[in-house]
């Protein structure tokens, strides 16, 4: 399950026809729901009358995320594409450590990444579909001055379970043929520390031929992917990292091909725009 909460969505292709002006009104609740016989996926754009927001709550129509005490609480009540059909529930994450270091992806600044909380626990408790189970879960938060497409031509990130810590990979191809690398471990201590990334190895490519890769020290395993589209690929993979073999979750955006106009037109077939 992936769900991400959009101000100024970094895909809007409604965001990028305005100039990429107002990023409140263009809001958006992406829900990935996983699950054989019971999928889902929600991207419902919204203009800035749905959207609320203060220092302890994120409310974007009928979903809202906040914090309750030590942990973030997310009521989702969205509606899928392209089928339609309620996805309703609650999911509560309780954050193992908070990490309050934030990290440049692009080696400047003008894109930040900051993953609050590394490593969670998390409980579901949807009602539609009806599905619930508890497991492991993460957090966390980017942020822009300005379009992905001035900055980067593509990006892989990897964040893999290693015992109790979590190491996470970033790799960036800016639009200068310029790399700039991440790779740190958070500590189920509180405490973080970067290691020299290890060479990039392929992964398969997608139906669409995305190419992706990622950085470990022995050729990965593809274990499934779960989201193949012209631009974007999420995959579950089995790597090696500080000599440790882990389950990793995978993601790799190509921005040239997002900052074309023929995906701009694809895309609202998922993503609708209710203004």
């Amino acid at each position: 399950m992936s769900i991400i909460w959009f101000v100024g969505s970094v895909f809007s292709p409604y965001y990028h026809w305005a100039g990429y002006r107002t990023p409140e009104d263009h809001v958006a609740v992406n829900v990935c729901l996983y699950s054989p016989g019971a999928s889902r996926w929600t991207m419902t754009e919204r203009g800035k009358g749905a959207l609320r927001r203060d220092s302890t709550t994120l409310q974007i129509a009928k979903s809202q995320l906040s914090w309750q005490g030590d942990a973030l609480v997310l009521d989702l009540d969205e509606v899928s594409v392209p089928l339609p059909r309620r996805v309703r529930g609650r999911i509560t994450l309780h954050p193992g450590v908070l990490n309050s270091r934030a990290f440049a992806i692009d080696g400047v600044g003008a894109h930040r990444w900051m993953p609050i909380a590394p490593s969670a626990r998390i409980e579901v408790a949807m009602t539609d579909p009806g599905l619930n189970w508890t497991g492991h879960g993460y957090f966390d938060t980017n942020a822009g001055d300005e379009p992905v497409a001035r900055s980067f031509r593509s990006w892989d990130w990897s964040r893999t379970l290693l015992g109790q810590d979590t190491a996470i990979l970033y790799d960036s191809v800016l639009k200068t043929g310029e790399r700039v690398e991440i790779a740190t471990l958070f500590k189920s201590d509180g405490t973080t520390e970067d290691f020299a990334a290890p060479p990039r190895q392929a992964l398969p490519g997608t139906f669409w031929r995305v190419k992706r890769q990622v950085q470990a020290e022995s050729p990965p395993a593809l274990v499934e992917t779960l989201e193949d589209t012209p631009f974007y690929a999420r995959s579950i993979i089995r790597t090696e990292l500080l000599g440790q073999h882990g389950l990793g979750m995978h993601e790799t955006l190509d921005v040239g091909r997002l900052d074309t106009g023929l995906v701009r037109c694809m895309l609202p077939f998922r993503m609708p725009r209710r203004a």
